[in-house]
């Protein structure tokens, strides 16, 4: 299971992050990533973590501002959110698979998905 954590309210040009725990499964193992979903918007890839090389990946739109990791120690992915706009506001999702899959942006890549996590982000 994953277990997302650490949404809220930010102002624009604020800072959050996201913790993503897994229980049940490991993330030295894992990829894992984060997508996001806005009110009348389809899900959306947000960045991921490839396992085992570490590369990271992000969409167009956060790049630069967001930063996925992860700590083997404590079996935990974070998704440290920069420079927030009043657009980053959604649900956001961590999400983990066994195998990297080329087609990492796409949410149907992905196997297991934590709850979502709501972020606002006031301007």
């Amino acid at each position: 299971q994953l277990q997302a954590s650490g949404g809220g309210l930010a102002q624009a040009g604020g800072s959050l992050r996201f913790s993503c725990a897994a229980s049940g499964r490991t993330f030295g193992s894992y990829s894992a990533a984060w997508f996001r979903q806005a009110p009348g918007k389809e899900r959306e890839f947000v960045a991921a973590f490839r396992t085992p090389t570490s590369a990271t990946y992000y969409a167009d739109s956060v790049k630069g501002r967001f930063t996925i990791s992860r700590d083997k120690s404590k079996n935990t992915v974070y998704l440290q959110m920069n420079s927030l706009k009043p657009e980053d506001s959604a649900l956001y999702y961590c999400t983990a698979r066994l195998h990297w899959n080329v087609a990492y942006y796409s949410s149907t890549s992905w196997n297991y998905w934590g709850q979502g996590t709501l972020v606002t982000v006031s301007s």
